[in-house]
Protein backbone atom coordinates (compact mmCIF):
# COMPACT_ATOMS: atom_id res chain seq x y z
CA UNK A 1 0.00 0.00 0.00
CA UNK A 2 1.09 3.63 -0.86
CA UNK A 3 1.97 6.17 1.55
CA UNK A 4 2.29 9.04 -1.10
CA UNK A 5 0.54 12.18 -0.70
CA UNK A 6 -2.05 12.62 -3.38
CA UNK A 7 -0.12 14.63 -6.17
CA UNK A 8 -1.67 17.99 -7.39
CA UNK A 9 -1.75 19.69 -10.82
CA UNK A 10 0.75 22.91 -11.26
CA UNK A 11 -2.85 24.50 -12.28
CA UNK A 12 -4.26 23.57 -9.10
CA UNK A 13 -2.56 24.97 -6.18
CA UNK A 14 -2.94 24.36 -2.86
CA UNK A 15 -5.50 26.83 -1.19
CA UNK A 16 -4.69 27.58 2.67
CA UNK A 17 -5.83 31.19 2.73
CA UNK A 18 -4.99 33.90 5.37
CA UNK A 19 -6.74 33.55 9.08
CA UNK A 20 -6.64 35.90 11.41
CA UNK A 21 -9.22 35.43 14.73
CA UNK A 22 -9.78 39.11 15.13
CA UNK A 23 -10.57 39.65 11.66
CA UNK A 24 -14.02 37.32 12.40
CA UNK A 25 -14.33 36.78 15.95
CA UNK A 26 -18.07 38.35 15.66
CA UNK A 27 -18.56 35.94 12.68
CA UNK A 28 -17.76 33.25 14.76
CA UNK A 29 -19.63 33.11 17.70
CA UNK A 30 -22.52 33.62 15.79
CA UNK A 31 -21.99 30.47 13.86
CA UNK A 32 -20.86 28.70 16.30
CA UNK A 33 -24.48 29.01 18.25
CA UNK A 34 -25.96 28.09 14.19
CA UNK A 35 -23.79 25.00 14.17
CA UNK A 36 -24.95 24.37 17.35
CA UNK A 37 -28.45 24.32 16.90
CA UNK A 38 -28.02 22.11 13.68
CA UNK A 39 -26.03 19.62 15.72
CA UNK A 40 -28.42 19.20 17.88
CA UNK A 41 -30.82 18.28 15.71
CA UNK A 42 -28.96 15.82 14.66
CA UNK A 43 -28.11 14.16 18.04
CA UNK A 44 -31.61 14.77 18.73
CA UNK A 45 -33.19 12.51 16.24
CA UNK A 46 -30.02 10.11 15.75
CA UNK A 47 -29.37 6.87 17.70
CA UNK A 48 -26.18 7.20 19.95
CA UNK A 49 -23.05 6.04 18.49
CA UNK A 50 -19.83 4.93 20.40
CA UNK A 51 -17.47 8.31 21.52
CA UNK A 52 -20.65 10.42 20.66
CA UNK A 53 -19.97 9.78 16.75
CA UNK A 54 -23.48 10.76 16.04
CA UNK A 55 -22.89 14.39 17.05
CA UNK A 56 -20.44 15.67 14.33
CA UNK A 57 -21.07 17.38 11.08
CA UNK A 58 -19.04 16.46 8.00
CA UNK A 59 -17.06 19.15 5.51
CA UNK A 60 -18.77 19.00 2.00
CA UNK A 61 -17.92 20.56 -1.32
CA UNK A 62 -20.06 23.18 -0.35
CA UNK A 63 -20.16 23.46 3.46
CA UNK A 64 -20.77 21.48 6.77
CA UNK A 65 -23.37 18.69 6.17
CA UNK A 66 -25.41 16.49 8.93
CA UNK A 67 -25.53 13.83 7.13
CA UNK A 68 -28.78 11.69 6.89
CA UNK A 69 -31.20 12.05 9.95
CA UNK A 70 -33.71 9.18 10.34
CA UNK A 71 -37.70 11.19 11.17
CA UNK A 72 -40.45 7.77 11.45
CA UNK A 73 -40.51 6.63 7.52
CA UNK A 74 -38.91 9.60 6.25
CA UNK A 75 -35.35 10.62 6.55
CA UNK A 76 -33.69 14.79 5.93
CA UNK A 77 -30.70 16.00 6.28
CA UNK A 78 -29.28 19.77 6.74
CA UNK A 79 -26.09 21.72 5.36
CA UNK A 80 -24.74 24.55 5.59
CA UNK A 81 -23.99 25.91 2.12
CA UNK A 82 -21.26 28.59 2.56
CA UNK A 83 -21.13 29.28 -1.46
CA UNK A 84 -24.95 30.23 -1.44
CA UNK A 85 -24.73 31.59 1.92
CA UNK A 86 -27.92 29.13 3.11
CA UNK A 87 -28.88 26.57 5.49
CA UNK A 88 -30.25 23.53 3.20
CA UNK A 89 -32.76 21.19 4.66
CA UNK A 90 -33.82 18.16 2.20
CA UNK A 91 -36.05 15.66 2.55
CA UNK A 92 -36.90 12.54 1.00
CA UNK A 93 -40.33 13.82 0.03
CA UNK A 94 -38.43 14.91 -1.60
CA UNK A 95 -39.76 18.87 0.00
CA UNK A 96 -36.24 21.34 0.56
CA UNK A 97 -36.30 24.11 2.22
CA UNK A 98 -33.17 26.78 3.44
CA UNK A 99 -32.74 29.31 5.69
CA UNK A 100 -31.12 32.48 4.99
CA UNK A 101 -27.05 32.82 6.43
CA UNK A 102 -26.74 36.33 6.72
CA UNK A 103 -26.48 39.12 9.54
CA UNK A 104 -29.05 37.85 12.21
CA UNK A 105 -29.75 37.00 15.66
CA UNK A 106 -29.11 33.26 17.10
CA UNK A 107 -32.30 33.62 18.42
CA UNK A 108 -34.27 34.56 14.90
CA UNK A 109 -32.18 31.77 13.18
CA UNK A 110 -33.21 29.43 15.50
CA UNK A 111 -37.06 30.38 15.46
CA UNK A 112 -36.67 29.95 11.61
CA UNK A 113 -34.90 26.82 11.44
CA UNK A 114 -37.44 25.81 14.00
CA UNK A 115 -40.68 26.90 12.22
CA UNK A 116 -38.85 25.67 8.52
CA UNK A 117 -38.72 22.23 10.10
CA UNK A 118 -42.24 22.11 11.47
CA UNK A 119 -43.82 23.30 7.73
CA UNK A 120 -41.47 20.02 6.74
CA UNK A 121 -43.54 18.11 8.81
CA UNK A 122 -40.56 17.56 11.28
CA UNK A 123 -40.97 18.42 14.60
CA UNK A 124 -37.90 18.43 17.18
CA UNK A 125 -37.23 19.39 20.88
CA UNK A 126 -33.53 20.24 21.54
CA UNK A 127 -31.91 21.74 24.49
CA UNK A 128 -31.62 25.01 23.76
CA UNK A 129 -28.74 26.35 25.79
CA UNK A 130 -25.13 26.27 24.30
CA UNK A 131 -22.29 23.98 25.18
CA UNK A 132 -18.29 24.42 25.60
CA UNK A 133 -18.49 28.38 25.52
CA UNK A 134 -18.38 30.77 28.41
CA UNK A 135 -21.58 33.00 29.45
CA UNK A 136 -23.67 30.83 27.62
CA UNK A 137 -27.21 32.58 26.48
CA UNK A 138 -29.97 30.19 25.16
CA UNK A 139 -30.38 30.59 21.27
CA UNK A 140 -34.22 31.17 21.62
CA UNK A 141 -33.15 34.68 23.73
CA UNK A 142 -29.55 35.27 22.06
CA UNK A 143 -30.25 38.53 20.32
CA UNK A 144 -26.39 39.40 21.17
CA UNK A 145 -24.75 36.99 18.75
CA UNK A 146 -25.50 38.57 15.18
CA UNK A 147 -22.86 38.86 12.32
CA UNK A 148 -22.13 37.41 9.88
CA UNK A 149 -19.29 37.95 7.01
CA UNK A 150 -19.95 35.60 4.21
CA UNK A 151 -16.95 35.85 3.06
CA UNK A 152 -14.30 35.18 5.65
CA UNK A 153 -17.30 32.28 6.12
CA UNK A 154 -16.06 31.17 2.60
CA UNK A 155 -12.41 31.06 3.79
CA UNK A 156 -12.87 28.99 6.71
CA UNK A 157 -14.45 26.84 4.46
CA UNK A 158 -11.66 26.61 2.30
CA UNK A 159 -9.69 25.60 4.98
CA UNK A 160 -11.65 23.02 6.38
CA UNK A 161 -12.02 21.36 2.60
CA UNK A 162 -7.51 21.32 2.69
CA UNK A 163 -7.54 20.04 6.28
CA UNK A 164 -10.07 17.22 5.65
CA UNK A 165 -8.07 16.53 2.64
CA UNK A 166 -5.08 15.87 4.75
CA UNK A 167 -6.58 13.91 7.49
CA UNK A 168 -8.36 11.63 5.22
CA UNK A 169 -4.65 10.98 3.60
CA UNK A 170 -3.50 10.66 7.24
CA UNK A 171 -6.60 8.67 8.08
CA UNK A 172 -6.09 5.82 5.05
CA UNK A 173 -2.44 5.06 6.77
CA UNK A 174 -4.41 3.27 9.94
CA UNK A 175 -5.92 -0.28 10.17
CA UNK A 176 -6.61 -0.39 13.72
CA UNK A 177 -10.19 2.09 15.09
CA UNK A 178 -10.17 5.09 13.15
CA UNK A 179 -12.74 7.94 13.72
CA UNK A 180 -14.19 9.63 10.85
CA UNK A 181 -12.83 12.91 9.90
CA UNK A 182 -15.47 15.33 11.79
CA UNK A 183 -16.67 18.61 12.62
CA UNK A 184 -17.62 19.09 16.81
CA UNK A 185 -19.61 21.72 16.54
CA UNK A 186 -19.38 21.77 20.82
CA UNK A 187 -15.43 22.68 20.50
CA UNK A 188 -15.78 24.39 16.87
CA UNK A 189 -12.73 21.94 15.56
CA UNK A 190 -11.97 19.29 12.92
CA UNK A 191 -10.89 16.45 14.14
CA UNK A 192 -9.33 12.65 12.79
CA UNK A 193 -8.72 9.89 16.02
CA UNK A 194 -6.81 7.00 16.49
CA UNK A 195 -7.44 4.23 18.61
CA UNK A 196 -5.00 1.24 20.39
CA UNK A 197 -7.63 -0.88 20.87
CA UNK A 198 -7.24 -0.88 24.85
CA UNK A 199 -9.82 -0.02 27.60
CA UNK A 200 -8.78 3.62 28.94
CA UNK A 201 -8.76 4.03 33.01
CA UNK A 202 -12.06 4.91 34.16
CA UNK A 203 -12.95 9.27 34.48
CA UNK A 204 -12.64 10.86 37.92
CA UNK A 205 -14.32 14.04 36.53
CA UNK A 206 -16.02 15.70 39.51
CA UNK A 207 -18.94 16.95 37.98
CA UNK A 208 -21.32 13.53 37.02
CA UNK A 209 -22.65 14.73 34.21
CA UNK A 210 -19.25 15.48 32.45
CA UNK A 211 -17.71 12.15 33.82
CA UNK A 212 -20.26 10.61 31.72
CA UNK A 213 -20.00 12.45 28.70
CA UNK A 214 -16.16 12.18 28.71
CA UNK A 215 -16.62 8.57 30.12
CA UNK A 216 -18.45 7.86 26.44
CA UNK A 217 -15.77 9.88 24.59
CA UNK A 218 -12.44 8.43 26.16
CA UNK A 219 -13.44 5.04 27.04
CA UNK A 220 -10.67 4.10 25.07
CA UNK A 221 -7.11 4.98 24.33
CA UNK A 222 -6.78 7.22 21.90
CA UNK A 223 -4.57 10.19 20.09
CA UNK A 224 -6.65 12.74 18.68
CA UNK A 225 -5.56 15.39 16.00
CA UNK A 226 -7.62 18.50 14.89
CA UNK A 227 -7.75 21.82 13.86
CA UNK A 228 -9.22 24.86 15.42
CA UNK A 229 -9.84 28.63 14.89
CA UNK A 230 -8.08 29.66 18.08
CA UNK A 231 -9.19 31.12 21.28
CA UNK A 232 -8.44 31.59 24.82
CA UNK A 233 -4.51 31.26 25.57
CA UNK A 234 -4.20 30.35 21.57
CA UNK A 235 -4.33 33.54 20.09
CA UNK A 236 -4.79 31.85 16.58
CA UNK A 237 -5.86 29.43 14.39
CA UNK A 238 -3.76 26.21 14.77
CA UNK A 239 -3.51 22.39 14.58
CA UNK A 240 -3.13 20.27 17.53
CA UNK A 241 -2.31 16.62 18.97
CA UNK A 242 -3.48 14.67 22.12
CA UNK A 243 -3.10 11.28 23.83
CA UNK A 244 -6.08 10.47 25.99
CA UNK A 245 -4.57 9.24 28.41
CA UNK A 246 -0.96 10.60 27.78
CA UNK A 247 1.90 8.24 28.71
CA UNK A 248 4.50 9.12 30.77
CA UNK A 249 6.93 11.39 28.79
CA UNK A 250 4.69 11.98 26.09
CA UNK A 251 4.88 16.18 26.84
CA UNK A 252 8.76 16.04 26.51
CA UNK A 253 9.07 14.35 23.22
CA UNK A 254 10.54 16.36 20.18
CA UNK A 255 8.13 16.65 17.07
CA UNK A 256 8.03 17.84 13.57
CA UNK A 257 8.01 20.13 12.32
CA UNK A 258 10.45 22.63 14.02
CA UNK A 259 7.87 25.53 15.42
CA UNK A 260 5.70 22.29 16.35
CA UNK A 261 5.38 22.81 20.03
CA UNK A 262 3.92 21.17 23.44
CA UNK A 263 1.54 23.51 25.60
CA UNK A 264 1.47 22.33 29.01
CA UNK A 265 -1.76 24.09 29.79
CA UNK A 266 -3.75 22.64 27.47
CA UNK A 267 -2.07 19.35 27.00
CA UNK A 268 -1.47 19.13 23.67
CA UNK A 269 0.98 19.80 20.89
CA UNK A 270 0.31 22.70 18.92
CA UNK A 271 1.41 24.03 15.40
CA UNK A 272 -0.21 27.35 14.24
CA UNK A 273 -2.03 27.40 11.20
CA UNK A 274 0.16 30.33 9.62
CA UNK A 275 3.18 27.93 9.91
CA UNK A 276 1.32 25.32 7.79
CA UNK A 277 -0.20 27.92 5.34
CA UNK A 278 3.43 29.59 4.70
CA UNK A 279 5.36 26.20 4.66
CA UNK A 280 6.44 25.27 0.88
CA UNK A 281 4.09 22.01 0.82
CA UNK A 282 1.26 23.00 3.76
CA UNK A 283 0.11 19.23 3.25
CA UNK A 284 3.24 17.61 3.42
CA UNK A 285 3.98 19.84 6.94
CA UNK A 286 0.79 19.04 8.12
CA UNK A 287 1.11 15.54 7.54
CA UNK A 288 4.65 15.44 8.89
CA UNK A 289 2.85 17.09 12.41
CA UNK A 290 0.40 14.40 12.21
CA UNK A 291 2.00 11.59 11.83
CA UNK A 292 5.37 13.20 14.18
CA UNK A 293 2.85 13.77 17.17
CA UNK A 294 1.01 9.94 16.59
CA UNK A 295 4.63 8.43 16.89
CA UNK A 296 5.13 10.02 20.17
CA UNK A 297 1.92 8.79 21.33
CA UNK A 298 1.85 5.52 20.00
CA UNK A 299 5.34 4.80 20.92
CA UNK A 300 5.03 6.19 25.31
CA UNK A 301 2.04 4.29 25.44
CA UNK A 302 3.39 1.27 23.59
CA UNK A 303 0.88 0.81 21.32
CA UNK A 304 1.10 -2.24 19.18
CA UNK A 305 2.01 -0.16 15.85
CA UNK A 306 2.96 -2.96 13.48
CA UNK A 307 -0.21 -3.97 13.81
CA UNK A 308 -2.60 -0.88 13.58
CA UNK A 309 -0.56 0.80 11.29
CA UNK A 310 -1.17 0.43 7.20
CA UNK A 311 2.26 -1.22 5.31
Amino acid sequence: MTKAHPTRSPELPECWPAFRLTDWKDTYTTLHMWTQIVGKIRLELTPRVNHWWNVPLYVTSRGLSTSIIPYGNRHFDMEFDFVESKLIIRTTDPKTASVALAPRSVADFYHEVMSTLRALGIEVKIWKMPVEVADAIPFDEDKVHAAYDAEYVRRLWRILLSVDEVFQVFRSRFVGKSSPVHFFWGSFDLAVTRFSGRRAPERNDPDPVLRKIMQEAYSHEVISAGWWPGGGEIKEAAFYCYAAPPAPGFAEQKVRPDGAFYHSGMGEYLMMYDQVRNAPSPSAALLDFLESTYAVGATTGKWDRAALEAK
